[in-house]
């Protein structure tokens, strides 16, 4: 059975669509996730939530076609909440700064993502990570798709120059 009808059997209130829909979509709705949360922990927990509060809300999915658009606004919804709510606490498991300049890419390309906006951050996670299409991240931001692509080509400017003045190498 496809995604679309999955969605619309779901919306009439059948549950076993509903599982499968979920089923269909629960890796990138973890490693969106993860990549908010950075703890598998968290991630799974977050997956757990969002499917309960999609299972509850799913009548409102107007249009089936855009299920999986609307499981990850969920999910970046739900984690922004849950990164909001960390600010508040004391946070006292985080590696110390001098751990995290090892000369490591990925913990320079890590540190860099860390230094974005959250609005950048999220499309960057949306594009490349969850590999979706401009028309998809568009429709999940609620922004043009030509916003998308000049956020996006802002952004990843904005990481080049933070590697690159943090130790990345260039071809010069």
């Amino acid at each position: 059975m496809e995604e679309r009808e999955l969605a619309e059997r779901s919306i009439r209130g059948d549950a076993e669509a509903f599982v499968q829909l979920m089923e269909l979509h629960k890796v990138s709705l973890y490693r969106t996730a993860y990549a908010f949360l950075k703890s598998e922990h968290a991630a799974v927990e977050a997956v757990q939530e969002v499917t309960a509060r999609a299972f509850r809300n799913i009548r409102r999915l107007k249009e089936p076609t855009y299920a999986k658009t609307w499981l990850t606004r969920i999910m970046i919804n739900y984690c922004q909440d849950e990164l909001k709510k960390a600010r508040r606490e004391p946070v006292t498991d985080r590696m110390p700064e001098s751990v995290a300049h090892t000369g490591d890419d990925l913990l320079i390309l890590e540190e860099a993502l860390r230094t974005l906006p959250d609005p950048s951050r999220r499309l960057i996670q949306l594009k490349y990570f969850e590999d979706m299409k401009i028309k998809e991240i568009a429709e999940i931001e609620k922004i043009p798709e030509g916003t998308v692509k000049s956020r996006l080509n802002k952004t990843l400017k904005s990481l080049r120059d933070f590697i690159y003045g943090k130790g990345g190498h260039t071809d010069d």
